[in-house]
């Protein structure tokens, strides 16, 4: 009799001692960088134990990677562009995947190059060489970005090259532009002394591609079988990104114990220029953490379908839900 009470008490004392742990592997989209500073906050903070998650995170090798991977079970959810989701799931109905919450509001897609080569408008990319791996969302989303800005998707050569290569391709003047994410290559291009101002970027964003960027994706069926698990993994996110927005030094350390060859300093530049240009925007301060205007994500979801010409359009709530973020009120910039 005397056990059992012992065992009651605690229980009343301490339930969350008892409470079943969700076991989720998450993969990002690439290596570990200070953009994606928040998932490891959210893991380094405990903010994830605290909602009864075991998360691991694993990096990624590029976004259509990483949704071929969740859509294939590797992994539960991930960090990916939502653009090549959706050109997978037309393509895929049967492994289609949805988007929870979007964290690059404004994309990051960019092609980029040097003042000295003279490419002063995207129309002057025509007859040029562009490098990138033939995964990179940049180089995937080229066909939008080309028909947007009025030029044949075929008027350029792209070389497809290892990541690594890409900067100092473009440095030996090997390729005339390279695709890549804006605060990847222009840091890059940056610690390896190129002057910052003899930078020129063509950002997909500002010439007509008004699509969103990279978002928390899973398989509806793991959401379906796992939605307080997902509730408290939102939970965990929402509250790692309002940390890592206040305290961007801070982040970049849970960065730095994920990946001791961090270099603390570039990773802190980036993470700043990821939340200035791509993380917090003007509809952010309406939509919240992970929101979406639903207007303008069917309008992404047209300029998808088209320039890749696919058989279908999917419906936004088909590529997108609220249904697991915390209220927007507890998601909006402080």
């Amino acid at each position: 009799m005397k056990k059992l009470l012992v065992l009651l008490a605690a229980l009343l004392i301490a339930p969350a001692a008892f409470a079943q742990t969700t076991n989720i592997r998450f993969t990002l989209d690439w290596a570990i960088q200070g953009p994606q500073a928040m998932f490891l906050v959210a893991q380094d903070r405990g903010y994830f134990a605290e909602e009864g998650l075991n998360v691991t995170i694993d990096r990624g090798y590029g976004s259509a990677g990483t949704v071929s991977q969740i859509a294939g079970g590797a992994y539960d959810i991930g960090f990916a562009d939502i653009n090549s989701m959706i050109e997978f799931n037309v393509k895929n109905p049967d492994q289609a995947l949805q988007s929870i919450a979007v964290i690059y509001n404004y994309p990051p897609f960019a092609i980029i190059t040097t003042r000295d080569r003279n490419i002063r408008r995207p129309q002057d990319l025509v007859g040029k060489r562009i490098g990138a791996p033939n995964f990179d969302a940049s180089f995937r989303l080229w066909p939008v970005f080309a028909q947007a800005v009025g030029i044949d998707p075929d008027s350029v050569t792209w070389v497809n090259m290892d990541p690594t290569l890409r900067e100092p391709t473009l440095m030996r003047r090997q390729v005339d532009a390279i695709g890549a994410f804006y605060f990847t290559a222009a840091l890059n291009l940056e610690a390896a002394g190129v002057n910052m101002n003899d930078i020129v970027s063509f950002l997909y964003a500002e010439n007509g591609v008004d699509v969103y960027g990279n978002a928390v994706m899973a398989p509806r069926a793991f959401l379906e079988r796992n939605p307080e698990a997902v509730r408290g993994m939102m939970r965990a996110l929402t509250k790692a990104w309002h940390y890592t927005l206040a305290n961007p030094e801070s982040a970049i350390e849970s960065v730095r114990r994920a990946d001791g060859l961090t270099d603390s300093a570039v990773e802190l530049a980036r993470l700043q220029l990821a939340i200035e240009t791509n993380i917090i925007t003007p509809e952010v301060y309406e939509v919240g953490f992970g929101g979406v205007d639903n207007d303008r994500l069917e309008n992404a979801i047209d300029q998808i379908v088209e320039a890749f010409g696919l058989p279908s359009t999917p419906s936004a709530d088909s590529i997108f839900t609220d249904a697991y973020l915390p209220p927007l009120r507890e998601r909006l910039p402080r």
